[in-house]
């Protein structure tokens, strides 16, 4: 595919982004159930999934296959397919699902389209943000008209981290322990429920860095494209890319040492 082509593949991709995570903040914003409730859990009994999870991934899977039939899907509701273009989209319909379930504001649609593997455009809409994060691979990143960039990197233990937990016993107690020892050598820790959002914070400027463990891929695509056209870096363990193992996003200077003391403090393992 020439450089022509490709460009316009990706203009094409990021409009359609665009409406599938606008359609979908929309019917989860306005057509949220006053009594929302569990429709099924995964990992546990507290990683829930809600009707509107359900709703909204239909909602976009369908979009897509209009637009875009010949893509391949990944969506973490259970929307798989191959495809055939070379295409492939990674769909979050609610990232944020605990936060969405009690009425806090703290939640994104994330949607991602990768070319032969790699993420080449990403938005994450968070509706009761009233802000849509894109981007697009090589051409920076944006909250609307404006261009976003990271916060110049701080020493570590001026940074302000955020990071999530996972909904499994032993996972949450290792994460608890190796957040005891962080803890006192950074400046704070944010935990907001949303990884997407997170990493658009981290592209906004409103976190110097992130980390978490037991990530999924369409719990990253978007937000981890973002953060990287804003500035950051974005890996897991040292020389590793972004991973269910870990996922660490920061500016340069302040990347490798917080990857570091992640590293030491077991951060990547239960």
């Amino acid at each position: 595919m020439n450089d022509t082509l490709k460009a316009e593949l990706k203009a094409e991709l990021l409009a359609v982004a665009l409406e599938a995570a606008e359609r979908a903040g929309t019917l989860l914003r306005d057509g949220r159930p006053a009594d929302l409730g569990v429709a099924a859990t995964k990992t546990s009994p507290i990683d829930v999934v809600t009707e509107m999870d359900i709703a909204a991934e239909k909602l976009i899977t369908g979009f897509l296959a209009e637009r875009r039939p010949a893509d391949g899907l990944l969506g973490e509701e259970g929307a798989s397919s191959e495809g055939s273009s070379g295409v492939r989209w990674v769909i979050d319909p609610i990232d944020g699902t605990v936060n969405y379930l009690y009425g806090l504001p703290s939640w994104a649609v994330s949607i991602a389209a990768e070319i032969d593997g790699e993420a080449v455009v990403g938005v994450v809409a968070a509706p009761m943000r009233g802000e849509t994060y894109r981007a697009v691979l090589g051409e920076g990143a944006f909250a609307g008209d404006r261009r976003l960039a990271v916060r110049p990197a701080p020493a570590l233990e001026q940074a302000l981290i955020g990071t999530g937990f996972g909904y499994l016993t032993a996972r949450r107690a290792a994460q608890a322990e190796v957040l005891r020892y962080l803890l006192p050598e950074v400046r704070d820790i944010r935990r907001g429920g949303s990884a997407a959002i997170d990493l658009c914070d981290v592209a906004c400027g409103r976190l110097d860095g992130y980390y978490e463990r037991g990530l999924n891929p369409w719990d990253f695509a978007a937000g981890a494209l973002i953060a990287r056209e804003a500035g950051a870096l974005t890996g897991g363990r040292p020389g590793e890319p972004a991973s269910g193992e870990l996922t660490v996003a920061a500016p340069q200077g302040l990347f490798a040492p917080l990857q570091a003391r992640l590293e030491d403090l077991g951060a990547w393992h239960d």
